[in-house]
């Protein structure tokens, strides 16, 4: 149980301080416990770090699931451009999806390719999700026969471009950003052609 503690106070501190703001001794005090004690449980500061980003993309996943049961009632374009919505209501309220957001565009890099070990089977599984969820809406009629595959890293890199508003704009910089972009977006999909999709290249193997 104190493992778990020390991990969700952690996630606060690295979600507000960062890996180097990030005191031991702080996470310590508010879970109660002696700095010392934190080894029992966590080999130092980057096993803690990392255990707790893992933490952190598990519960975003977990959410990011729950948002699309929740709105599963809902035509496909608002999903897709309340995911968008949601995503900022997420990085404001949540500490999770705020300290994951801030991993991917700044770890600390003496842990950067333990961090993008992280950080590159999520957004694959994200996309992989998104792929399935069109395969069906296609099958059920909610949208025209399109290259999956291409629409789903579309929209990733949709997302990729504007969050980064998140962290350094503001809220009505994120909003106007999707207002304009979210258009090019979904028509632009809708015209895609199956027969003529040019083959989207494979990641590297870590990606």
């Amino acid at each position: 149980m104190t493992a778990h503690s020390i991990r969700d106070a952690a996630l606060i501190h690295f979600a507000r301080d960062g890996y180097e703001g990030a005191s031991l001794r702080a996470i310590a005090d508010e879970v109660g416990i002696k700095k010392p004690s934190i080894y029992a449980h966590f080999s130092g500061k980057d096993d803690l770090f990392l255990h707790t980003l893992a933490h952190a993309f598990k519960d975003v996943q977990r959410r990011t699931l729950e948002y699309f049961r929740d709105h599963s009632g809902l035509p496909l374009e608002q999903r897709l451009k309340g995911l968008l919505m949601w995503f900022e209501l997420e990085y404001n309220s949540n500490a999770s999806a705020r300290f994951m957001l801030r991993m991917c565009y700044f770890p600390p890099l003496a842990l950067y390719s333990e961090v993008m070990d992280l950080v590159y089977p999520f957004l694959d599984g994200m996309e992989r999700s998104l792929t399935r969820l069109l395969e069906r809406e296609i099958r059920n009629g909610g949208m025209p026969a399109v290259p999956v595959e291409q629409a789903a890293i579309a929209f990733m890199t949709f997302l990729d471009g504007i969050t980064v508003e998140i962290i350094y704009g503001s809220s009505r910089r994120y909003k106007r950003r999707i207002e304009a972009s979210w258009p090019v977006y979904w028509h632009g999909i809708q015209y895609l052609k199956v027969e003529a999709q040019t083959k989207v290249p494979k990641g590297d193997s870590s990606s």
